[in-house]
């Protein structure tokens, strides 16, 4: 769990102490999950046991797990809501316990049924918020940054990293990551590998005028850029942060007039809603993205549904 030792936990016998710390080591080898999600994760099991070892008022064993009511889950739930928690926040809780307590029964040490028969909070469904293409086309410009007082590399580097979100579809993450020798120069290939969530790699195409800002950007570097090296590298040349890219994208939003919701990740959503308002296939637009599931990336379909009727009800004159 990111390093954390095996403690004894002070509310919990030594039998859950000890698969509470096996299911986390599972959750980071096996499921490959990051180490800050397993650390959520172990998080979210430690409350919900601590909250069970003062509502029941004694020590947790296996055996009172698989004794639970479903009223002692909701008591969770309720005490987890006073503390002001969103229903995202609640439901990814309940979903650890969960994930917990498939991993006691499949231990073979009994189970706790008891959260199995609570439904989860229901959560708002925020759509995606994409970016128009001409939108998302200037901000992948250096120019459009002309009048300000920073170096033309710094310029350069921040359209380059700006156009392989959307161009690519990249987590800003994945894009500041890449090393110098994983990218190719003009002429010498047109796609790149990327790691991603969990640590699943895919291959992802980039466009000519793409390779062309990233080699721009690459002479202007007054840093020189060693094949292991990163790509992106900040004003002392070390690896660039996310931080320096979302400010900004904060001042381009006030230079273009485009609301709060114009992030980095909002090129990666607009990446996927113009290529499926192209006509792009579903399932290679999740391959794109590195979705580990097709029902994430379904809600692009939303997405574009919603901007249909957009223009229907302001172009149609019964509308």
């Amino acid at each position: 769990m990111g390093g954390a030792p095996k403690a004894d936990l002070p509310f919990a016998n030594a039998d859950v102490a000890d698969v509470l710390w096996r299911w986390l080591a599972q959750l980071g080898a096996e499921r490959r999950l990051s180490p800050r999600t397993v650390e959520a994760y172990g998080r979210d099991a430690r409350q919900f046991l601590g909250f069970l070892a003062e509502h029941l008022g004694r020590r947790i064993t296996l055996a009172a797990l698989a004794k639970l009511e479903p009223r002692d889950v909701r008591a969770f739930m309720a005490a987890r809501r006073n503390t002001g928690i969103g229903s995202r926040s609640l439901m990814r809780a309940l979903a650890g316990a969960r994930s917990l307590a498939r991993f006691i029964e499949r231990d073979g040490r009994g189970g706790i049924a008891a959260l199995a028969a609570v439904r989860p909070p229901r959560v708002a469904k925020n759509l995606p918020k994409p970016l128009a293409a001409a939108a998302a086309r200037q901000l992948a410009q250096a120019e459009t940054r002309a009048g300000e007082d920073r170096a033309p590399w710094i310029l350069a580097r921040d359209a380059a990293v700006l156009a392989l979100l959307y161009g690519s579809g990249l987590r800003i993450a994945e894009a500041l990551t890449l090393k110098r020798k994983d990218f190719p120069r003009p002429g010498g290939g047109d796609a790149i590998v990327v790691t991603g969530k969990g640590g699943r790699m895919r291959m992802v195409p980039v466009l000519a005028q793409v390779l062309q800002l990233v080699a721009d950007y690459a002479a202007l570097c007054p840093y020189a850029l060693q094949p292991e090296g990163p790509l992106f590298v900040g004003a002392r040349g070390g690896p660039l942060s996310p931080r320096v890219i979302q400010l900004t994208m904060a001042r381009l939003r006030g230079t273009l007039g485009l609301p709060d919701t114009a992030t980095p990740h909002a090129l990666r959503h607009s990446f996927a809603t113009h290529l499926l308002a192209g006509g792009g296939d579903l399932r290679a637009i999740q391959e794109l993205l590195g979705h580990a599931s097709l029902s994430t990336t379904q809600i692009y379909t939303e997405v574009d549904s919603e901007r249909l009727l957009a223009i229907y009800r302001g172009a149609h004159p019964r509308a």
